[in-house]
């Protein structure tokens, strides 16, 4: 009888011990997938747009680029993250020059230096186009900053080398991208509309941005009970910034045929190539933790619209440079996503 209960006993508690295990594992998988949704969205985001054989998602968001719904989508992005900046962060994120110099080395100096070799492949001259197109861009407006905060990171500095670096790249993109297509005998004049950037620029980051800063300033204490709410709206936005720019760009992809495979080998190398040098920057000149996290996206994240409207207007019999463009922003969107996630603060 005494033998009985002990092999019922000892068998109980192994059930037990592996009901545990098992549910440690459910535990294990549910707080991946909260640490990677964002990336799990991205990746979603392209797979759905461009294998949607329908075509519905894809004139959905066509329909609603076309009613400004990027413009909408940046404009709460800085609204939010003006409600999300503490005083403390726009005090260093302002005195932070050693960060602010390296994001732009990182995103004017190595940027189109890591292109130049590029132009001495056999590539097809629009793969050649795109990828020049992209090296010579300022940093993204929006989702730079917003993976910055993710990760954890300065998110007033990371919007203050935004707001730097595409004011600079009016008179830096007609240089570097003359430059680049010398390297393949392109003589394109690129010429930009540099009152409407600078327009743009004001309203769609400094006027949210300073609303966003006067409500936190009224609101303070009720915001600081949803800040976790109001970074999850943003990474939302992000994801439908995603869906806007993917779309007009569908068929382009899905008619590249083995080309789309190259480009995205291609695109997927370049934004490595400056991903390590922003991680090398940052352990030379020993950046820490709440530094170093704009640096390295603001440094090697590259904004999409400009490099579509430049190559819609200059090189527009080449449709592989707009494939180009828009590949190296999901790919290194993905990249980014995954990284923002490996460098989240543990909750």
């Amino acid at each position: 009888m005494s033998s009985k209960t002990e092999i019922s006993l000892e068998s109980g508690s192994q059930v037990g011990y592996r009901f545990s295990d098992t549910f440690r594992m459910k535990g294990i998988r549910v707080k991946r997938i909260k640490k990677y949704w964002f990336l799990i969205g991205l990746i979603a985001v392209f797979l759905i747009t461009v294998g949607d054989p329908t075509g519905i998602i894809a004139g959905s968001g066509n329909w609603i680029k076309a009613h400004y719904g990027p413009s909408i989508v940046i404009f709460v992005i800085f609204l939010v993250s003006g409600m999300l900046l503490e005083p403390e962060q726009i005090r260093q994120g302002l005195t932070d020059f050693k960060g602010i110099l390296l994001a732009l080395g990182i995103i004017f100096l190595m940027g189109p230096l890591v292109a130049v070799p590029v132009a001495w492949t056999p590539l097809a001259a629009g793969i050649k186009i795109g990828l020049f197109l992209v090296a010579v861009m300022p940093t993204t407006l929006s989702s730079g900053v917003v993976m910055t905060g993710t990760a954890g990171g300065n998110i007033a500095h990371a919007l203050v080398i935004t707001v730097l670096a595409n004011a600079l790249a009016i008179v830096t993109i007609p240089v570097s991208l003359d430059l680049l297509l010398g390297l393949v005998g392109s003589m394109t004049e690129v010429v930009i509309d540099k009152v409407s950037i600078m327009l743009k620029l004001a309203f769609l980051v400094l006027v949210p941005l300073f609303c966003g800063l006067g409500i936190k300033f009224y609101g303070k204490s009720a915001l600081n009970r949803i800040t976790p709410r109001l970074q999850i709206v943003n990474q939302c936005l992000i994801l439908a910034m995603v869906w806007m720019a993917l779309s007009p760009s569908r068929e382009t992809i899905l008619h590249s045929g083995p080309e789309v495979v190259l480009v995205c080998l291609l695109v997927f190398v370049y934004h490595g190539c400056l991903l390590g040098a922003a991680a090398l920057a940052i352990y030379l000149f020993k950046l820490k933790r709440g530094r170093r996290e704009s640096v390295l996206f603001m440094g090697a994240q590259k904004t999409l619209t400009l490099s579509v409207i430049l190559q819609v207007s200059l090189f527009p019999e080449y449709g592989i440079a707009l494939a180009v463009c828009v590949l190296h922003h999901i790919i290194h969107m993905i990249m980014d996503g995954y990284l923002a996630g490996k460098l989240a603060p543990a909750e």
